[in-house]
């Protein structure tokens, strides 16, 4: 090989990009894109060359083409590779080029992957990949102990901890401990009081995204959720659990002390109040306290003088 010209040098179609086997978002399992090839992980030997990959087609996913520049000397690489590519926003560092254009990506906001069936878009390919599997339904990571499958090997592995009982996440302030981490962190904001979801309509705030998602429901009116027994519908899918009770009969919450049965754990609580004598609801004009917030609600309209 002559130092003096340049020579490109164009690789197989399998060493493309597209075709190279990808790492899953969460954790570390791989996804096979296309065909599954094999990958040897021995560090290559380059003494005297530097390969430059064009920024374009690393974000384009084309073909790429190595060119050898001239006296460029580089260190061979090893299993503890310096990592020399280093990101001019943030400390991060990189032992490719390629990574670190890809990783700026982070910082540009840049995200040149449209899904096609609809509007979302994504900075890496990788991800909108994995996004795809919510209009294909697919879901390739399933449980070896039930018959649940999931879109992502993430959800897989804190959905295994319920067989196991595994609880990694504890809460420093008290002994709670979650499976996953989002729990914690909501779980947390009952010792903070932090609410950080607000409704646009009324201010109302909520510790937790679905309680505002369930909110926004009282302003538009929308009630998602139909029986198909019969022509009601609710804004709760809980509430419609419930509703369907009335039909089949069911009353799976038995008391312990007298065995009488209930349609919706909210009224086994009540119930057990009777047994207990515990009245956790107290007027704050008086010391009368009542084992129902409907009791207290009624009798505080003798002190306020208003009429139902």
């Amino acid at each position: 090989m002559e130092y003096g010209n340049e020579k490109s040098i164009k690789p197989d179609e399998s060493e493309y990009p597209q075709n190279i086997l990808r790492k899953s978002l969460y954790g570390n399992v791989e996804v096979n894109v296309k065909e599954e090839i094999e990958v040897k992980e021995e560090p290559i030997n380059i003494k005297s060359f530097e390969i430059n990959i064009a920024k374009e087609n690393v974000l384009n996913d084309e073909p790429v083409v190595f060119t050898w520049e001239n006296h460029i000397v580089k260190q061979e690489p090893t299993h503890t590779e310096e990592k020399s590519y280093q990101c001019n926003i943030c400390v991060k560092s990189f032992s490719h080029n390629c990574l670190l254009i890809k990783h700026q990506i982070v910082h540009t906001g840049e995200k040149l992957y449209q899904c096609s069936q609809c509007d979302k878009t994504f900075t890496h390919k990788s991800y909108l990949l994995i996004h795809r599997r919510v209009h294909t339904g697919e879901k390739p990571y399933q449980c070896y102990q039930c018959d649940k499958a999931f879109l992502h090997h993430f959800d897989l592995i804190c959905h295994q901890r319920t067989h196991i009982g595994e609880k990694p996440y504890q809460c420093s302030q008290c002994d709670k401990a979650f499976s996953r981490k989002y729990g914690l962190t909501e779980h947390q904001r009952t010792h903070t009081g932090e609410k950080p979801y607000q409704c646009s309509q009324c201010n109302k705030t909520f510790s937790r995204k679905p309680g505002l998602i369930k909110h926004q429901r009282t302003h538009t009116g929308d009630k998602p959720y139909q029986c198909s027994q019969c022509d009601k519908a609710f804004s709760l899918k809980n509430t419609l659990i419930i509703h369907q009770r009335m039909h089949t009969g069911e009353k799976p919450y038995k008391c312990s002390q007298c065995n009488k049965t209930f349609s919706h754990k909210q009224g086994i609580i009540k119930h057990q109040r009777t047994h207990t004598g515990e009245k956790p609801y107290q007027c704050s004009q008086c010391d009368k306290a009542f084992s129902q917030n409907g009791n207290l609600i009624r009798h505080q309209r003798m002190h306020t003088g208003e009429k139902p």
